[in-house]
Order: C-alpha cells, then sequence, then structure tokens
C-alpha cells in the first residue's frame, strides 16, 4: 500500500521522534510504499496566505501553492499522522497542513452546498501521538486531535477504518511505558 506518513515535531532526538522512526521502519519492513513526509525537516510554511484564502474555492488554481503536498495526499492509500498534541490541538505546522493542503477540490468538494468526501482513496487512517496529560483530562476537554481524526478525517476520506494510538500521561512516563508503546506502533504498523 502507499502510505503517506505525515510527522510534525520538530526535535528528532524526542520520543515523538522515536514514533516517527519506528512508524516508518515498520511500514517499509512490511512491504509498504511510504512517503515519509517530516514536515519539520521540508520546512513546511503552515501559515495561509491572503492569496491563497481569496483563492481557495478555485479549482484547481488553489492547489499551486502546496501542489507537491496535495500530490503526495492523492497518491496515498493510507495516511499516518505522527504527531503530539500540545494545548489539547494539533502542532501548528499540522493544522496548517490541513488548512493549506486539505482544499475544495482535494479533500472534499461541494455539490448543492454540501461538502462531499473526496478522498475516499484513502483506506486506512492511522494516528500515533502522545499527550503530556492523561486520558481522563483529555476527555475533559473534549480530547479535540482524536475527534478531529477519527471523525472528520475519517468522514473526509470517505468512512474509512482509523486506528488511534496514543501514550496519554507523557509527564509521568516512563522507559518502561514508552517502550511498551513504542512495540504497540511496531506491531499495529506491521500489519497494516
Amino acid at each position: 500500500m502507499r502510505v503517506l506518513v505525515i510527522h510534525a515535531h520538530p526535535v528528532a532526538s524526542s520520543f515523538n521522534g522515536a514514533l516517527h522512526r519506528t512508524v516508518v521502519d515498520a511500514l517499509r519492513v512490511a512491504g509498504h510504499a511510504v512517503d515519509d513526509c517530516d514536515l519539520y525537516a521540508e520546512g513546511f510554511d503552515p501559515v495561509l496566505s491572503e492569496a491563497e484564502r481569496l483563492a481557495y474555492h478555485d479549482i484547481p488554481a488553489n492547489r499551486g501553492p502546496v501542489q507537491n503536498y496535495v500530490d503526495r495526499v492523492m497518491a496515498a492509500e493510507a495516511l499516518v499522522l505522527v504527531h503530539p498534541v500540545w494545548n489539547f490541538g494539533f502542532p501548528a505546522i499540522l493544522k496548517g497542513f490541513f488548512d493549506r493542503v486539505f482544499l475544495p477540490g482535494v479533500s472534499f468538494r461541494m455539490e448543492d452546498g454540501k461538502v462531499v468526501p473526496a478522498l475516499t482513496h484513502v483506506r486506512r487512517i492511522v494516528a500515533v501521538t502522545s499527550y503530556g496529560g492523561t486520558r481522563w483530562r483529555a476527555m475533559l476537554a473534549g480530547d479535540p486531535p482524536r475527534r478531529l481524526v477519527t471523525r472528520v478525517l475519517r468522514v473526509t476520506a470517505g468512512m474509512a477504518p482509523v486506528t488511534y494510538l496514543a501514550h496519554y500521561d507523557m509527564n509521568r512516563s516512563t522507559d518502561q511505558s514508552r517502550a511498551a508503546f513504542l512495540a504497540k506502533v511496531e506491531r499495529v504498523m506491521k500489519t497494516l
């Protein structure tokens, strides 16, 4: 399967960096064609410009500034997001990726004033993430990242199956809890 891995963390030596490496390596071992999109390493600009917003509904011209990323999304049969949860949300660079790349004509189209999913070629979605706080704390805040992946992104991909892997309570994690989570991520990626 052609898998687009979208990684959003600025520190390669972090636990999230280890998650990223584990995801990419396990997918390759399993025989998948991996497009490794490390947003920080690639210098992705998350800022939607005035010109881009004004051309937002101008299909296909709206793709121009991000055509390379649009092409990568359109070629993917699976999406794997690897990111931390910061302030109960996606890192700004990942949110900016969605704002700039998941455009009309790319991730959705408008038909009679209604949004219709356009990423129906995506057959699987996986999120691999970490939270500083506990699962309970995330639930109290509504857990926006989980909801966006398991609801919004899933619908955009035509109800593709979603796997959400989260290591909670990173602020009090141990070597053992991190190792166990890395092993779980590796197992899941090898069976994607």
